[in-house]
């Protein structure tokens, strides 16, 4: 039943929802959900680990706090949003491309037990990697308040309990010597006793004892249940999701008869399979996670009590802190800066703490700090490296241009979006306008800076490797563009789905 305190009118318009509309809303919540993801995910690709993975959960939570918690208040929306975004970023700092080695090298064809292997340790990193983001969009949307200290603490917390779970779990680590862990998901001679390898240092044990704790710890000690079962089901998404993505690329290797005749014929000089297994996990595992989410939608706070944060001067310190850090160890010459601020958890430790108390960070992280890093490593690409050919204006003019349109035009629409937002957050009772904005654009602009990386892969021009991928992300793209217009009435969760 819901609140005793909910307007009437609202229990009313619920409870004579029929059936097939509910069912069409989940349906609708659960498909853009996935494309999104899909969409996120397979940008990632171009752009890291971390950093790169942050756009994945800014456009699936975003969708997710549209379609389900547009009612909270615009810094609460901000709130949840910011948080999953910061944590999607968690699990870059995993290796896995040893890891789909293992399913589908050249010397390893046809050794199952490998396949096996591999796979299984696609669910395990993929199941951390996802299960962060679940706990923290769940920690964001139950209404439980988590103040600057728990946060503060449990990041701390966090990063010493994978320091010592890589040594309890990912030692021993001796690849000059050949000893390696006894669980290792990565290149090892048990698989390839004559090989010249190159082992990699997992980190996924001390990620997976910090995912336990970290719920164990919401769980048991704030009674956040909304954050311990999204954690649950980000989990199974992700541990379902990269598997799944990589069996596509499993199967091309393994079987490429299979991929030929009839269609395939034209599309397979074109795949890039690899692309294909992070758009397909990121899709499966968005679409999990709404699955998740739409069942818990009860557990979605619908109030959230007014609170006092930092003054702008200290929020725009902790900005300026964060961004210089983070721009350092993007490209700076600082390998101890890179070192320290670059693995996913030391890189959330600024953001989550500022996003709990600031009143501006929330907006901020979503818009500014996502953008800073994708929008350099464009123009890093496709201004300084390759840049994209402007022949009539020179190679200065270019370079100015190219540095206008790839890093100030996403600047400036992230600084106006995040003014918008936290305008919006004295003006507007609820998420809904920021919401349907920020997604219009997050879309917009995530989309067209990889078009550019992609080199502009025009469906009417000779297609490339690139041209299949981009074709689903402009399929994805109008789907968030339609639901960010369709201006969805801002309702609880319980109340959206409550006939089912």
């Amino acid at each position: 039943m819901p609140p005793k305190h909910v307007p009437q009118a609202l229990v009313h318009r619920a409870f004579l929802e029929a059936p097939a509309q509910a069912f069409v809303t989940v349906l609708v919540t659960v498909l853009v959900t996935a494309l999104a993801g899909g969409m996120g995910w397979g940008i990632r690709g171009q752009y890291g680990h971390e950093t790169g993975a942050m756009i994945a959960g800014l456009l699936v939570a975003l969708v997710l706090a549209l379609r389900l918690a547009s009612h909270l208040p615009p810094l609460a929306s901000a709130r949840a949003v910011a948080l999953a975004t910061v944590a999607m970023g968690f699990g870059g700092t995993e290796t896995y491309g040893q890891t789909i080695g293992l399913t589908q090298d050249a010397a390893l064809i046809g050794n199952a037990a490998a396949l096996g292997w591999g796979m299984l340790g696609l669910a395990i990193k993929g199941g951390i990697w996802i299960g962060f983001f679940g706990l923290f969009l769940g920690m964001g949307l139950g209404g439980i308040r988590y103040r600057v200290r728990e946060m503060l603490f449990l990041m701390l917390a966090l990063i010493a309990v994978q320091r010592v779970g890589v040594g309890w779990i990912n030692e021993p680590f001796d690849p000059a010597h050949r000893i390696l862990p006894r669980i290792y998901f990565s290149d090892d001679w048990r698989w390839e006793p004559d090989s010249v390898l190159k082992p990699r240092r997992e980190v996924w044990g001390g990620l997976l004892l910090a995912l336990a704790v970290a719920g164990a710890w919401c769980g048991v000690c704030r009674r956040d249940v909304l954050a311990v079962r999204m954690m649950l089901w980000g989990f199974f998404g992700g541990a379902l999701g990269f598997p799944l993505g990589q069996s596509l690329q499993a199967a091309h290797a393994w079987h490429p008869e299979w991929f030929q005749g009839g269609l395939w014929t034209r599309l397979v000089p074109h795949m890039n399979w690899w692309n294909w297994m992070e758009t397909t996990f990121g899709c499966t595992m968005a679409a999990v996670v709404a699955v998740g989410l739409n069942r818990n939608r009860k557990l979605i706070a619908h109030t959230v009590d007014p609170e006092k944060g930092w003054t702008l001067p200290v929020e725009f310190v902790f900005l300026t802190l964060h961004l210089g850090l983070l721009v350092a160890s993007e490209w700076g010459p600082f390998p101890r800066i890179q070192a320290i601020y670059d693995p996913g958890l030391h890189l959330g430790l600024i953001p989550l703490v500022a996003v709990v108390v600031g009143r501006r960070w929330p907006a901020w992280l979503i818009t500014v700090v996502t953008v800073v890093p994708i929008a350099g490593k464009t123009f890093l690409v496709r201004g300084i490296e390759n840049p994209v050919a402007i022949g009539w204006v020179g190679t200065v003019g270019t370079f100015w241009i190219l540095g206008v349109l790839l890093l100030g035009l996403p600047l400036v629409w992230a600084s106006l979006s995040a003014a918008w937002w936290i305008a919006d957050q004295d003006r507007e009772p609820d998420s809904g306008r920021s919401l349907r904005r920020t997604l219009l654009g997050s879309a917009w602009v995530y989309f067209a800076l990889n078009f550019v990386f992609f080199d502009f892969p025009w469906p009417w021009q000779p297609w490339t490797a690139r041209t299949p991928n981009a074709l689903f992300f402009m399929l994805a793209l109008f789907a968030l563009t339609a639901v960010a217009l369709a201006s969805p009435q801002a309702r609880p969760g319980w109340v959206r789905g409550s006939s089912q």
